[in-house]
This record gives C-alpha cells, sequence and structure tokens, in this order.
C-alpha cells in the first residue's frame, strides 16, 4: 500500500487538522467577504463560532456545504432529479466519471444526492488553476477535494501524474472512498462530451497488471451523465470561442474563473438530472480482442462516452437547437411552440448580456444545446424518444 505520506501535496484533509485550519479561515478578510455573500442571514461572527463547533469532514459538509448547495437547487433550478443509485451499492467505492458543465456545482449536487441516497459522498478532483487563493485551498480541500496540479513542465506532468494516479487508486481500493472525476480537462464549452485518452493513461500508470481491462476493473468505474436544461454559463462559453476565433492565443484570466463560478452559481439552470450508469467491469473484457494499446484507450474512451451520451436526459431546448441548426421540424415532436418559444427568448436573454458577433455567438449556443443530440443520436439513430 502507497505511503500516506507520498499524498500530503494533493490529498484533502482530514478530521484531525480541520479545527487549525478554521482558525487560518477565520483570518482572512477575503473568506469572512465571501462567507457575508453566501450566508447574508448569519454575521460572519456567528458563523465562524458555529465553523469552530464542528469537529469531522463529515459533520462539515452535512452542516455548512450541503445546506448552501441545497439553497442554490431551491433558487437556481426547477428541480434536481437522479436515476441509477439503486443497482450500485453504498458499501463499495466507485470511481464516478461524469461529463462535466460547472466548476463548482457537478461534484457538489452530486454530493447532496448521494447523501440522500445514503451513500457516502465521494472525494472531489479539482485544477489547481482554480486555487486562486490559499483560503480557496483550504475550503476546497475541507470538502473532500483532491488537487490535480496542471500546466507543469513535461518531467514535472509525468511525476504529477504518476502520483495522481496511485492517489486515486489508493483511495478507491485501500482507503475504500469513492471519486468523482470529470472525464476531461476543463468543462465541456461546446456540449460536445468526450472523455481524454490522456486521463485514461493517467489512471492506467498506478496498475499492477500488464492487462489494461485488470487494471480498470480494479477502479469500477462508473459513468455519469450530468444534464442540464440552461447552462447559466452558456453565453461566457460562446465568448470564448469568439475570443479564440478573433485571436488564437486567448486564454482565461483567473477573472474569468472566478466570474464562471459565480455565473454558474447563481444563474439558472432550469432542471437538473443525473444518471448514474452501470459499472462498466463486465464491458471491459472486450479490451482483450483490442491489440493496440493506444487503440485501447479509445475503446475504453468510446464506452465511457456511450454511457454518458446514452443517459444524457434531453431537454426541450436540446431538441428546439436541433432543429433549428438544421432548419427542420424533424424532432417537433419532442417539444410545444410553448417550450420553443421559451428556450429562444432565452438564447436572445443570453445574448444580450454579451456584446459581440452575435450571429457568430448564436451558432455556438445553439450547437451547446444540440451536440447531445448529435451524440445521441449516434448511438440510437433517428428514434431517439426518451
Amino acid at each position: 500500500m502507497a505511503k500516506e505520506l507520498d499524498f500530503e501535496s494533493i490529498r484533502p484533509y482530514k478530521d484531525h487538522e480541520i479545527q487549525q485550519v478554521f482558525e487560518r479561515l477565520k483570518k482572512e478578510t477575503s473568506f469572512l467577504e465571501l462567507i457575508g455573500f453566501l450566508y447574508p442571514e448569519l454575521s460572519s461572527e456567528n458563523f465562524i463560532n458555529k465553523m469552530m463547533q464542528i469537529k469531522s469532514i463529515r459533520q462539515f459538509q452535512q452542516e455548512v456545504i450541503s445546506p448552501y448547495v441545497r439553497e442554490i437547487i431551491k433558487n437556481t433550478t426547477k428541480g434536481v432529479t437522479s436515476e441509477g443509485l439503486d443497482k450500485l451499492d453504498p458499501n463499495e467505492s466507485y470511481l464516478y466519471i461524469s461529463n462535466h458543465r460547472d466548476i463548482v456545482l457537478d461534484p457538489a449536487i452530486l454530493n447532496v444526492i448521494m447523501f440522500e441516497h445514503g451513500f457516502d459522498t465521494t472525494e472531489i478532483a479539482i485544477g489547481d488553476n482554480l486555487l486562486i487563493y490559499p483560503w480557496i485551498t483550504d475550503l476546497v480541500k475541507l470538502n473532500r477535494t483532491f488537487i490535480v496540479k496542471r500546466n507543469l513542465p513535461v518531467r514535472q506532468m509525468m511525476e504529477s501524474s504518476t502520483l495522481l494516479s496511485k492517489y486515486i487508486r489508493n483511495t478507491l481500493t485501500e482507503v475504500a472512498h469513492s471519486i468523482w472525476i470529470a472525464q476531461r480537462e476543463g468543462r465541456s464549452k461546446d456540449g460536445n462530451d468526450r472523455t481524454q485518452l490522456s486521463l485514461l493513461k493517467m489512471l492506467n500508470i498506478s496498475g499492477e497488471d500488464e492487462s489494461v481491462a485488470e487494471n480498470f476493473k480494479k477502479l469500477k468505474i462508473v459513468p455519469v451523465s450530468i444534464s442540464y436544461e440552461y447552462d447559466p454559463c452558456d453565453y461566457l462559453k460562446a465568448l470564448e470561442f469568439q475570443h479564440k476565433r478573433d485571436n488564437p492565443d486567448y486564454a482565461k484570466t483567473q477573472d474569468d474563473d472566478l466570474k464562471h463560478m459565480g455565473a454558474g452559481l447563481r444563474g439558472r439552470k432550469g432542471r437538473v438530472h443525473f444518471a448514474f450508469g452501470d459499472p462498466i467491469d463486465k464491458e471491459l473484457d472486450k479490451l482483450k480482442d483490442v491489440k493496440n494499446k493506444n487503440e485501447k484507450f479509445e475503446f475504453l474512451a468510446g464506452l465511457i462516452d456511450t454511457h454518458v451520451h446514452e443517459n444524457y436526459h434531453l431537454w426541450p431546448g436540446n431538441w428546439v437547437a436541433w432543429d433549428m441548426l438544421n432548419k427542420t421540424d424533424e424532432y417537433k415532436d419532442q417539444y410545444t411552440e410553448d417550450e420553443k418559444e421559451v428556450f429562444l427568448n432565452y438564447i436572445e436573454e443570453h445574448l444580450d448580456r454579451i456584446d459581440g458577433d452575435r450571429n457568430f455567438l448564436r451558432k455556438m449556443l445553439l450547437e451547446m444545446y444540440a451536440n447531445p443530440v448529435v451524440n445521441k443520436r449516434e448511438i440510437l439513430g433517428r428514434a431517439v424518444i426518451e
């Protein structure tokens, strides 16, 4: 078993460390300002006093994180639904690999769902590019988050990937905690959810078997499909596409990341659905028929993608967007005229929030919402009826 000390630089905090972390946080002005924004009904002094009474990470998640996430769900969604957890064992540890829409809320809502269905919360993978201030690092590591290091030189990246791979495998197989990780670095900006081969290669590094299939069977991968009726950051993502069109060297700033986080937390999302697939263990035997190692990873990525696309819940706006882009009414039976009008008004409202090439931005927004239909059509053909 890997030594605990190996993971000091990336692991979440443990119960015995939290009071020391709270002592740091209560001196951070930016953190106290955030608390005033997140919990306006509580003075920062009362919040700190409440926090100092907390004795465990689970208690922190139950009493601080979950209530706030539930408020977001109540105020910015038309409800969160889920399916598939009844097929999973709450006493098992799984590697949940999902599509990724929102920086903060994807794993946050997933963990609320876990609580409500009698499962322990997952550990969460987060890129260090989002850890803009030291207190953000403290806060996320209190919430069972481990750190994925980004943008390193090649040699350091290999060392970091090896450490990360060992941490994930150790957490799943020895510590017996489940983990959530996105299927790609960063969110899907265009709604076309695809698993990155580099993620799978990283996961395989720590495998002790020569067989890729056996290495992945031990991780107990469960694909998860996250479907937001409306993506509150869609207009910001569309604007990013325009910036990259006009300047190929364009890169988001830390301020941009904060803006996306804020929009994701505050913006309306409509209905939200989480679909937990079956563990893919048995399907991994098909890897034995694939001889080339790189093709094995391509096959595995395709397998995860198929489950994510198949279980993705399509909303009226997805069908409307596909018909609009293709200048057809092929899926008119999937939405009413009122639903079409609501969705198109939503698109125009979000376009009004940004300055730019309106026709290009509109096309980008429609593609974001149409791509889940494109992906499901590839799997199921024209008769995509949910």
